[in-house]
């Protein structure tokens, strides 16, 4: 339990045996399944905990509750590492009101067969209160931030916004790195990356109240500069604007000859006074390449051919940039082949079904090994990506 504020406090959880959140993105340093409690003339939980941290979940809330009932569960999101022990919650406090949108209220039985929600929820809609007594909250909808029935909450007395999992970062409670962006930029592009044009909506709701702490279902509470760099870098985000500069050049070797022709192409950069972040394909896990590709306005991508295509990482990479809606960047293609490249092509398909991405020339390609004749041709591809 932490006090977060007067009557309201922190009861979720640290998963520090998790190894891959959502079963996809590694977490070196675990989870944290966020959850509130508001204890007024009205009590009111704010979501609940994935089933994998049941039991610790569970003692907390009954620790902070001190013996009493709550009156009403807030169910922000229905993803299960939020909504796992909503049924509990019903069975274990008869009197308790689910209260959440419209959708998700619609959605709730697909999670929990035979549940009997008569008479025992309350829809909420854009504007609704929930008076709680010195507190209230005042629900906001936020669809597709990241599924369709998300709402948010602002508790009016202490200016707090529960924002779901809006502005969510990897990493369990006591493990967080000072700088928050870290984990947050890899959860915000391989989770929400898709969204922008719905957190822009968000952004501008949140814009009109006075937030003072920013409560979200993963990671820390963010309160005073923390906060304001959150909300900065979430717009930026959410725009698909460069957040950094400097260019990412991303490589995918089989045999070190495409490595080479990377490296070379860094050093060139470096040498044009670029900030350069290279990153190894097969070695890098992709959610951190994702992460890393959306953050600079610029890319390189240099990639083997392989069975007629391209090398398997290349593509699982581009593939990823694609389904998160990548856009609004200026790249420059490499591709090596022994005998019939194929890897250009590839790439160059892949990109072209991207929005506002534009892909310079030349099209370098290298035969097995880079040579010094195919340096003036990296050279002319460097300085037409950054002409």
């Amino acid at each position: 339990m932490k006090t977060i504020a007067t009557d309201i406090y922190y009861i979720g959880v640290d998963d520090h045996d998790i190894r891959l959140f959502e079963n996809q993105y590694p977490v070196p340093c675990g989870m944290a399944y966020n959850s509130y409690l508001i204890t007024d003339e009205k009590t009111a939980l704010l979501d609940t905990c994935d089933i994998r941290k049941a039991d610790a979940w569970k003692a907390g809330l009954q620790e902070t509750l001190q013996g009493h009932q709550p009156d009403y569960l807030v169910m922000h999101h229905m993803e299960p590492d939020h909504s796992a022990l909503a049924l509990w919650a019903l069975q274990q406090y008869p009197s308790l009101t689910i209260v959440a949108s419209q959708k998700a209220l619609q959605m709730l039985p697909q999670f929990f067969e035979g549940i009997s929600l008569e008479g025992r929820t309350l829809a909420v809609k854009e504007g609704d209160t929930l008076p709680l007594g010195k507190h209230t909250l005042r629900f906001m909808m936020a669809p597709m931030v990241h599924w369709p029935e998300v709402m948010v909450s602002f508790e009016e007395t202490e200016h707090i916004l529960f924002s779901a999992d809006a502005f969510g970062s990897f990493g369990t409670l006591d493990q967080q790195e000072d700088d928050w962006a870290c984990e947050a930029r890899r959860y915000y592009f391989n989770i929400c990356g898709k969204y922008g044009m719905p957190v822009q909506t968000l952004l501008k709701k949140a814009a009109t109240l006075p937030i003072r702490t920013i409560c979200s279902l993963h990671g820390p509470q963010l309160e005073g500069v923390a906060m304001q760099e959150a909300l900065r870098l979430y717009d930026i985000w959410s725009r698909y604007e460069a957040e950094k500069e400097g260019v990412f050049v991303g490589y995918a070797s089989i045999h070190g000859g495409t490595a080479a022709v990377a490296h070379e192409v860094a050093q060139m950069l470096e040498a044009r006074g670029q900030k350069v972040c290279l990153m190894d394909l097969t070695t890098e896990e992709v959610s951190f390449a994702v992460e890393d590709a959306f953050a600079y306005g610029k890319a390189v991508f240099a990639a083997s051919s392989y069975d007629a295509g391209i090398f398997p990482p290349m593509h699982n990479l581009l593939h990823h940039l694609q389904i998160k809606a990548w856009q609004k960047k200026r790249v420059a293609v490499i591709e090596n082949g022994s005998w019939a490249p194929s890897a250009g092509k590839v790439m160059r398909e892949m990109l072209s079904q991207m929005k506002d991405v534009e892909i310079v020339e030349p099209l370098v390609t290298i035969r097995s090994r880079m040579k010094q004749t195919d340096k003036p041709q990296l050279e002319a591809l460097v300085d037409a990506l950054l002409a």
